[in-house]
């Protein structure tokens, strides 16, 4: 086997807020199970021992949700202790977990630095522009809280990223959030392109974001980016950095820019199997980690020809010359099939004016990087 990745929702869709958008609330919605309830330490350590058991030179564990703190400190407490009681020479574990930090307190925060955990904090930009979108069950913006638990992170050294859906909002202050990031020492930070609900037309939504929208969005962010690195300070944007990669003839590490799905294994708190995070519905299942080995599961990823299917292009795509830039994007954002082939990525527009915009400058980029090895 491969190094395994696990991506794990220990709390299914359960979640304390209700944002606007989510799109876990979607996928739950499209399957005939809403919630699997939450993992058992039990299950926690059968998918540990046999991840463990079966990955070659790295195995990670990530938690994602709903909100994955749901499940209780204890239950990664119990994590690590599995990961110790599994340990083999020369396998490299590692943990991270995204969470809307709202149920983070101290004790947490601690944790995750003594474990060396990597944490996702989801922060929807400014004040006004986080607590229109993310709210919690009583209908209150949940803005303040999240930054306190920047504070605790940052009082106990904990390595975290800023994860930020790109919503209309977002994308129409983007300028003012960066300063407002900077200012407040986030160096790290993630942009994810807001989806649509799946089976509705696309840019209906007050949240929407539209392609006119994400175009504007990637040329100001990229523009105010520009001016940190010229200024010589080091910022990491996820979505730029994979760009840099690929310019300097390397693999992008995120999935979406690859062009075609890989092997992920999403795991819901029954177990069950799932090839991506986008997918976690019933037609997409692939097994189930507590009972099935990995060859079977592989054997249903065949079957459902999921990676396949992400592999067959938009012609149009193929010919373009920012091909190599994209390699047509993820399949969420192109998974409309015509003539047995996925359509051509709903976001096409704005990458193409992105990377006509920006080029020049990220190869300048990329030749201050070549310089500086």
């Amino acid at each position: 086997m491969p190094p395994i990745h696990l991506l794990i929702k220990p709390a299914s869709s359960g979640c304390n807020l209700a944002c606007k958008y989510c799109f876990y609330y979607d996928v739950s919605d499209n399957r005939q199970v809403k919630s699997y309830g939450r993992m058992t330490k039990e299950n926690l350590e059968v998918l540990v021992e046999k991840a463990m058991t079966h990955a070659e030179g790295s195995c990670t564990f990530a938690f994602q949700g709903g909100e994955p703190t749901l499940v209780g400190l204890d239950f990664y407490e119990a994590l690590i202790a599995y990961e110790k009681k599994y340990a083999r020479p020369g396998l490299q574990v590692s943990n991270a977990i995204q969470t809307n930090g709202t149920l983070i307190d101290e004790e947490w925060a601690k944790f995750f630095a003594k474990n060396k955990f990597l944490v996702g904090l989801s922060l929807d930009g400014i004040k006004d522009v986080h607590n229109e979108l993310r709210l919690d069950r009583n209908r209150e913006g949940t803005f303040e809280r999240v930054l306190e638990t920047t504070k605790l992170f940052d009082k106990y050294k904990v390595e975290y990223n800023i994860l930020t859906v790109v919503t209309r909002q977002v994308a129409e202050n983007i300028k003012e959030i960066y300063d407002f990031y900077i200012a407040n020492n986030f160096r790290y930070m993630q942009f994810i392109p807001c989806l649509d609900e799946i089976h509705e037309e696309k840019g209906q939504k007050d949240y929407s974001l539209t392609p006119r929208l994400y175009e504007k969005f990637l040329m100001d962010l990229f523009d105010k980016w520009y001016e940190t690195i010229k200024k010589g300070e080091f910022i990491y944007i996820r979505y730029f950095e994979n760009l840099l990669q690929v310019m300097l003839g390397y693999y992008p590490e995120a999935c979406g820019m690859m062009g075609t799905c890989t092997y992920q294994y999403v795991i819901e708190a029954d177990g069950g199997v799932y090839p991506c995070d986008f997918y976690v519905m019933d037609e997409y299942k692939i097994g189930n980690m507590l009972h099935d080995d990995f060859k079977s599961i592989e054997a249903k990823r065949t079957q459902i020809r999921f990676i396949e299917q992400s592999q067959c292009k938009d012609s149009g795509c193929l010919k373009c010359k920012w091909y190599n830039m994209c390699h047509g994007g993820c399949r969420r954002d192109r998974d409309k099939f015509e003539d047995g082939k996925m359509g051509r990525n709903y976001f096409c527009t704005s990458y193409k004016t992105f990377f006509k915009y920006s080029y020049p400058r990220l190869q300048e980029i990329g030749q201050m990087i070549l310089k500086r090895r």
